[in-house]
């Protein structure tokens, strides 16, 4: 099955036209999305070329202009899914470290969507046991490591700060 490679959270009672916002966001950048089946409210599973360079672009473009963004939230790329397991979520973690230099600042950021097996602090514990790099900076980081689990299934990405787009901050 196809996987997505970009998250983007929405308000839930506006559906249509979050999916409006981002066809008409993505046109600018003559992308054309590939929604997904996504069994979770408030959350579209896409597939786009290039996630990573394409959501550095709506950062900028958010940042002009707030007000194109109303209804959709966050935009985040996924580099890997695996599954939801603290096994698999750790082996796919160990293979984004390599790219996190020795002296770049790091954190990481987990979402969670239907799924029960651990709270969020026993997930960082667990999931951060193989990142072998010092550096942790949760205020100003080079690098985050992104774990958004969606059920069964988690997608994991190592992200520059400037690779994920959260508008409820960039508005403040």
């Amino acid at each position: 099955m196809a996987k997505a490679n970009l998250l983007v959270t929405y308000d839930p009672n506006h559906a249509g036209l979050a999916k409006e916002e981002i066809v008409a966001v993505l046109k600018q950048l003559k992308t054309e999305p590939e929604f997904l089946k996504s069994e979770i409210e408030g959350l579209f599973q896409i597939k786009i070329k290039e996630p990573k360079k394409t959501v550095k672009k709506l950062v900028e473009i958010c940042k002009k202009d707030p007000s194109m963004f109303r209804i959709t939230f966050h935009w985040v790329p996924v580099d890997n899914w695996c599954k939801s397991t603290i096994e698999d979520m750790q082996k796919t973690i160990k293979g984004l470290v390599k790219d996190i230099k020795e002296k770049d600042k790091w954190k990481m950021d987990i979402t969670k969507r239907c799924y029960e097996k651990y709270n969020t602090t026993e997930l960082i514990m667990k999931l951060t046991d193989v990142v072998d790099r010092p550096k942790v900076d949760l205020k100003n980081p080079d690098k985050i490591i992104r774990v958004d689990i969606v059920g069964n299934d988690a997608g994991i990405s190592l992200l520059n700060k400037d690779e994920m787009l959260n508008i409820p901050s960039l508005k403040q």
